[in-house]
């Protein structure tokens, strides 16, 4: 019981990163976030139905899968990071935008569906020991993250943190479970 909390905890990290960039747009407001992480709660109970089923499905260990994509899903975040402010550079843009509504939306989808992913993989791995701990923490844990760093990246201190080290350490997180998925 105790592993599948962790696990929980451990990847859910990328969610403090995700409230700190909201927290830091003026035009996003904490109910935006409340919201998302509903529709992310649903989601993660959904993930968990899916993977009872789909795991009797899959002819080979699935912690193969589990720890490669988020590997590779974090490897991606520190990656996609690193080439977009290049980008950004070599056009001569460096100045932080503002992010619309639409892009706000986006982010929670994104965020809801990584965090049924994580609930998936999660379940994957401790099957068939697997209780509904993992998607109560997952999305407890989100909310959370998110809901702490909304917080305080409406201080002073949070907006001298450098953007590179929340996508950085998001990675990491991601990357730190995979190789759990692998090994442990």
């Amino acid at each position: 019981m105790f592993m599948p909390v962790l696990s929980g905890l451990i990847v859910s990290v990328d969610a403090f990163f995700i409230g700190l960039s909201l927290g830091l747009q003026k035009r996003c407001k904490f109910l935006y976030l409340a919201v998302i992480n509903v529709f992310l709660f649903g989601l993660c109970i959904l993930g968990f139905l899916i993977a009872g089923r789909i795991y009797e499905l899959i002819p080979f260990e699935p912690d193969l899968i589990v720890g490669f994509s988020f590997i590779s899903l974090g490897l991606w975040t520190i990656l996609h990071y690193f080439v977009s402010e290049y980008i950004k550079r070599r056009k001569g843009t460096t100045e932080e935008v503002n992010i619309s509504s639409k892009a706000i939306i986006l982010v929670g989808l994104v965020m809801s569906v990584e965090a049924m992913l994580i609930t998936m993989g999660i379940t994957f791995i401790f099957l068939p020991y697997s209780t509904f701990v993992i998607p109560i923490t997952v999305a407890l844990a989100h909310f959370g993250y998110s809901a702490l760093s909304f917080h305080l990246a409406r201080t002073k201190h949070m907006k001298r943190i450098p953007v590179a080290l929340s996508h950085v350490i998001s990675g990491f997180a991601l990357i730190t479970y995979g190789m759990m998925a692998l090994f442990v």
